[in-house]
């Protein structure tokens, strides 16, 4: 069974809980929606903050909103080069034994002590979606993309979620390595049962 789905770049980024907005941002301070993305309900906040491991650093790392239980940090594998630290590619809120960094806000500093990690390529589906390919939570499906630099990615991870938009999200350097461009779209590859 062949299935097109639209392909997103998932930019490096920071999820907070709110104890780390407040350390970061001040007592009481609420995330300012910039633009809604495309999951319903997250947006990408106005508001970014810094990043450190050691003398290396990445400024203006994007905040997406609402807020979670517990911050995380997902950037990718040539961004943790940079930063020389070894990140582990998870499923997002998979963070135990992730290493930590600093993250500098206007207000004050965190020294997270985990919760760096490179987030597993992934396909958002809805659950009408996911019954009517037969997938679930967790499964493991190829995801071709066409063109000058196509190839097919391996072990794509399904996500599914009542209120997901089905879409397929990869980081920069995946996205970056295909070619992938505004409006682009790909093929889920479903072996035959």
């Amino acid at each position: 069974m062949v299935i097109k789905i639209p392909i997103e770049i998932s930019a490096r980024h920071i999820h907070l809980c709110q104890k780390d907005l407040e350390k970061l941002f001040g007592r009481g301070y609420q995330l300012k929606k910039l633009r809604n993305l495309t999951q319903p309900g997250q947006f990408a906040a106005k508001e970014t903050v810094n990043i450190k491991k050691g003398k290396k650093g990445i400024e203006n790392v994007r905040i997406v909103g609402p807020l979670r239980s517990k911050t995380q940090v997902e950037l990718s594998l040539t961004d943790a080069i940079f930063l020389r630290i070894k990140i582990p590619i998870r499923k997002s809120g998979n963070l135990k034994g992730s290493p930590g960094i600093l993250i500098v806000g206007p207000k004050g500093k965190l020294r997270l002590k985990e919760g760096v990690i490179c987030p597993w390529r992934h396909i958002h589906l809805s659950k009408k979606d996911a019954e009517k390919l037969n997938l679930k939570e967790g499964d493991l499906v190829q995801f071709q993309v066409k063109g000058k630099r196509g190839l097919i990615f391996n072990n794509v991870m399904i996500r599914v979620s009542e209120d997901f938009r089905t879409c397929l999200h990869l980081d920069t350097d995946e996205g970056n390595a295909c070619g992938i461009s505004e409006k682009s779209q790909g093929t889920l590859i479903i072996p035959n049962i």
